[in-house]
């Protein structure tokens, strides 16, 4: 496989194709790897399910440093489990991990179910319905019950929008940028606050809630967690259970334009369920790429590795890499039937593995609420879809129909109206 190094500037190229930047380079010149420059920055991109291999081995890229400074003042935040490497981050993902128990998923889709139907009741007497925006809010809801945060009537709306600019202000500038920003700082003195609370012995969430397992945790040296530190993590619970909303939106789009995958819900049972979910994940862009740094020099492929240098994984290109998916572009539930279970080639919120690794600890989380909403879409509730925009842009992240998906004439099922 020829190596082609792109060393002048990509910047508009990257505008122009956003999230398949990665994967049309990679198809275009037969290529896993290949640098270039982004805002004048070298950096080398990666594509594909050996290179994805490559990438988790902790021997040869590490986290610190990596994540630009932009997204740790909005998406991400500062000193948080992203950023870490080692044994250091084996302590703390451990600590996320331990609340990713059957019993403590089970209770999470138990709090969610119940905020469906209460939205439910509401969106009845509503003449339409913003799916994305109200799915935000209720995820707010339940995740903020489930991880013991205490959460008044009146600053739900607050939470909800400052969580959503976190997660709308990914790879943006200007206005979406900086109301990301202001919504981070706000949250983070929330967050810290609760904190503050629980150690001093003000406020006593259940032991086995995320707010209490984040208060008390020790870090590798023995040490309490920086306050404004557990602040961030307990964000890093928060935050992306709330960005689920986008997965919720994805599904809802797949039913209105995929209705022969739709049809197979009734008649698969559980499993097709499974499968129509794994496919809304691999199909529809979610995070665009993950970002690494060499951790010592080596080579691959022919390709010179160097300390230090910014590395690029293309997460939604490896889901549509026709090498593993045949016809990626084709919305195909049962093509998980026979899929290998490879952590490398369906990477949609990162790969890896979960205890070790980099992989997202609240994957299982997103899965099991995905369920939930294609159940209470397809089982609990009829709607009717109105005309609408519904494009969605590859060069907005992170990436949504334009409408936000809007709904008419909201009625529940006898069923559950009873």
């Amino acid at each position: 496989m020829t190596v082609r190094n792109r060393l002048h500037d990509s910047t508009l190229a990257f505008l122009r194709d956003g999230y398949a930047f990665i994967l049309r380079r990679s198809e275009r010149d037969h290529t896993d790897v290949f640098k270039t420059r982004l805002l004048l920055m070298p950096l080398t991109c990666l594509h594909g399910e050996q290179a994805a291999q490559l990438f988790y081995d902790p021997y040869r890229f590490e986290r610190r440093g990596a994540a630009p400074a932009r997204a740790q003042k909005t998406l991400l935040g500062e000193g948080g489990v992203q950023g870490m490497d080692g044994e250091a981050h084996r302590v703390r993902k451990q600590m996320f991990m331990s609340l990713m128990t059957s019993e403590r998923l089970r209770d999470l889709k138990n709090f969610t179910t119940a905020q469906w139907h209460a939205a439910a009741v509401k969106w009845e007497t509503q003449s339409q319905v913003v799916l994305l925006d109200e799915v935000q809010e209720l995820l707010c809801r339940a995740v903020c019950r489930w991880a013991g945060v205490p959460l008044r009537a009146g600053e739900v709306s607050l939470r909800t929008a400052d969580f959503a600019a976190m997660i709308d202000s990914a790879g943006a500038v200007g206005v979406r940028h900086w109301r990301g920003r202001v919504g981070r700082a706000r949250a983070e003195r929330w967050a810290a606050g609760l904190i503050a609370q629980v150690r001093a012995g003000k406020l006593k969430p259940d032991q086995i809630s995320a707010l209490h397992v984040i208060a008390h945790h020790r870090d590798v040296s023995g040490a309490l967690l920086d306050e404004h530190v557990a602040a961030v993590e307990l964000l890093n619970v928060l935050r992306p259970t709330v960005a689920v909303a986008l997965y919720v939106v994805f599904a809802a789009l797949a039913l209105h334009d995929f209705p022969n995958a739709a049809r197979q819900l009734t008649e698969g049972g559980q499993a097709a369920r499974e499968h129509f979910v794994q496919e809304v994940r691999r199909f529809y862009p979610f995070f665009p790429f993950a970002a690494a740094k060499v951790r010592q020099d080596f080579e691959w492929r022919g390709h010179k590795f160097t300390r230090g240098q910014r590395t690029l994984l293309d997460l939604y290109g490896t889901n549509h890499d026709r090498r593993v998916w045949g016809d990626p572009e084709t919305f195909r539930p049962e093509r998980f039937r026979e899929w290998n279970g490879s952590a490398h080639n369906f990477i949609p919120q990162g790969g890896g593995d979960h205890f070790q690794g980099h992989r997202c600890a609240g994957e299982w989380i997103t899965t099991a609420l995905m369920q939930e909403a294609l159940h209470f879409l397809t089982e609990e509730v009829k709607y009717t879809v109105p005309p609408q925009d519904l494009r969605m842009s590859l060069r907005r992240f992170p990436a949504r129909p334009a409408s936000r998906f809007v709904v008419h004439d909201v009625r529940r099922s006898a069923l559950a109206a009873g």
